[in-house]
C-alpha cells in the first residue's frame, strides 16, 4: 500500500502539532532517546498561554526545554520514572518529582491506570509498510501510545531499527502528527571505565559463569567491568536477557562469547528493553537479527527470566544495612536513579534453574564535601533510605573483598555475613551495632 498521501496529512510543524496540548493535560514525553526535541522546544514556547501541564518522562539524555523556559515550575510539571543524571540535578534543584514504579509494572500502569491527553516520541522515519520503530526504546513505549488520546510522532533519521520481539513499532495509522526531526545526533551514553576494584570485584562474579548461561547486565563501572572481563575469559556459549542493552555485550560479541545457542527461551536472539550506549552500540543494533527489542513487561518478568537456565543477573547498589536490605536508588531522602528493573532480575534469577543474583558495590565511599571515608555497609538504611530489594529477596551480594549469599539466612547470619565484606576499618563498629540491635551471636568470636 502507499501511504504517502497519509503521510503528507498528517506531517506538521512541531509549532501547529502542540498546538494540541491544553491547560490541564497530561503529557509523556516517552523513554530515553525517544524523548522529543523540537516538540519540547515547541511546547516550552507556549509557557505563557497554557496552565497546569503535567510532564511524565523516564531517563532524559539531554536538558528539556520546558526546564529551561519554566524554571519555576509554574506551568510544567516534571516527573520521571528512572532518574539520569541530568534528572537528578533538576530533583535536587525541586524541578522534578519522582514516579515510583518496578519497571516491568510500567506498561501495565499506561494501560490501567493512567491519563495520556497527548504523547510526543521520538521514533525512526516511516517504512515502506508505514511503520515507525520506537528503536533504541522499546520498554513501554507501545502502552504509552495506545493509552494517549492523541499521538505526536518526531522522526529522527539517525535513530537505528530495532527488529523485534514485538511491540516495536506504531503504524501510520495510529497516529495524529508527524514532525520530521531531521537528523540530529543522538545522545550517547559512555561506558564508565572500570578501575581496579571494579575489576576485583568482577572478577569474584566471573568465576561463578559457566558456558551457556545468560547474563543481565545493570547500568555502571561494575557491571560493565563484568562484561568486560566475560569477554577476556574462557567463558562461551553466553545468552543475552536484559532490560538494558549496553556496550559490555558488544564487547562479548565481538569477542565471540555471546551466542544466545543454548538459550531455552528467544533462541538465538538477544533480548532486550531499551539501549544507551555509544554510536558503535547504536550501529550494532540497526536492522540486527541477532538482536530483539521486547517491551519490559516481557524481558522483566520474573516468570519469563525463571525459564531461562543458569541466569546470572549483576547489579550495583548504594548501599546495603546489615538485615539485608539493599538501596540501589536513594541515599536517605535523595533520590539517585529508580527501582528500575533491580528487584525484577533479582527475583527472576534466583528462580532459573541454576540462576544467581549479584548485587555488587564498593565498600567504602569519601564524602566529597568532608574528604571522610564513609561505609556502604551500614547498621540500618538511614532514615528515608528507599528499599530496592527486600532483606528477603536477596541473593548474593559482592565487594572487593568477598561475595556472601544471603539466601535463606537467619538475621545473625546475615549480620556476619555482609561483615565480612565490609571494609575493615569498619567492620568493630558494624559488629557492636550488630550486637545491639540483637543479631549478632555471643558465641562469635572477633
Amino acid at each position: 500500500m502507499n501511504f504517502i498521501n497519509e503521510y503528507k496529512a498528517k506531517l506538521c510543524s512541531p509549532e501547529t502539532a502542540v498546538k494540541v496540548v491544553k491547560s490541564g493535560d497530561w503529557v509523556d514525553y516517552g523513554f530515553g532517546s525517544g524523548q522529543p526535541v523540537l516538540l519540547d522546544q515547541a511546547l516550552a514556547k507556549r509557557k505563557t498561554e497554557l496552565k497546569d501541564i503535567k510532564i511524565r518522562s523516564a531517563l532524559s539524555l539531554r536538558p528539556r526545554e520546558i526546564i529551561n523556559a519554566d524554571p519555576e515550575r509554574e506551568v510544567f510539571t516534571y516527573s520521571s520514572w528512572h532518574f539520569s543524571g541530568y534528572d537528578r540535578q533538576l530533583h535536587d534543584r525541586n524541578l522534578c518529582n519522582y514516579i515510583p514504579m518496578i519497571f516491568r509494572n510500567k506498561p501495565h500502569f499506561y494501560r490501567n491506570e493512567l491519563a495520556v491527553d497527548v504523547a510526543m516520541v521520538v521514533v525512526s522515519p516511516m517504512d515502506k509498510h508505514g511503520y515507525f520503530n520506537f528503536s533504541l526504546s522499546t520498554a513501554a513505549t507501545r502502552a504509552i501510545l495506545e493509552t494517549a488520546k492523541v499521538v505526536i510522532i518526531e522522526t529522527n533519521e539517525r535513530l537505528p531499527i530495532a527488529l523485534g520481539g514485538r511491540e516495536e513499532c506504531i503504524h501510520i495509522s495510529e497516529v495524529d502528527f508527524i514532525v520530521e526531526g531531521g537528523s540530529a545526533a543522538i545522545p550517547e551514553l559512555l561506558p564508565i571505565v572500570p578501575d581496579e576494584l571494579d575489576e576485583k570485584v568482577a572478577r569474584l562474579i566471573v568465576e561463578e559463569i559457566i558456558n551457556g548461561a545468560t547474563i543481565q547486565l545493570g547500568i555502571g563501572g561494575m557491571p560493565n567491568a563484568v562484561g568486560n572481563l566475560i569477554a577476556d575469559s574462557d567463558v562461551k556459549d553466553l545468552g543475552m536477557h536484559t532490560e538494558m542493552l549496553v556496550d559490555s555485550y558488544l564487547s562479548m560479541y565481538k569477542k565471540g562469547k555471546l551466542t544466545n545457542k543454548y538459550k531455552k527461551l528467544d533462541k538465538g536472539k538477544g533480548v532486550w528493553a531499551f539501549c544507551a550506549g555509544t554510536r558503535e552500540l547504536y550501529d550494532w543494533v540497526d536492522c540486527n537479527p541477532a538482536l530483539a527489542s521486547f517491551p519490559v513487561d516481557y524481558t522483566n518478568n520474573p516468570a519469563v527470566i525463571a525459564q531461562i537456565d543458569n541466569f546470572v543477573s549483576v547489579n550495583n547498589c548504594v548501599e546495603v544495612d546489615l538485615y539485608g536490605q539493599i538501596s540501589s536508588e536513594s541515599a536517605g531522602i535523595r533520590q539517585i536513579s529508580g527501582t528500575g528493573g533491580q528487584l525484577d532480575f533479582v527475583t527472576g534469577s534466583y528462580l532459573s534453574p541454576g540462576g544467581k543474583s549479584f548485587i555488587c558495590f564498593r565498600s567504602s565511599f569519601t564524602d566529597k564535601q568532608s574528604g571522610v571515608m564513609a561505609s556502604r555497609v551500614v547498621p540500618a538504611l538511614p532514615a528515608g533510605g528507599i528499599v530496592t530489594d527486600p532483606r528477603a529477596q536477596v541473593n548474593y551480594l559482592v565487594t572487593e573483598w568477598g561475595k556472601v549469599n544471603l539466601a535463606g539466612c537467619s538475621t545473625w547470619e546475615r549480620a556476619e555475613r555482609i561483615i565480612t565484606i565490609a571494609h575493615p576499618h569498619f567492620r568493630e563498629e558494624l559488629i557492636n551495632q550488630a550486637e545491639q540491635m540483637k543479631i549478632w551471636r555471643r558465641s562469635n568470636k572477633r
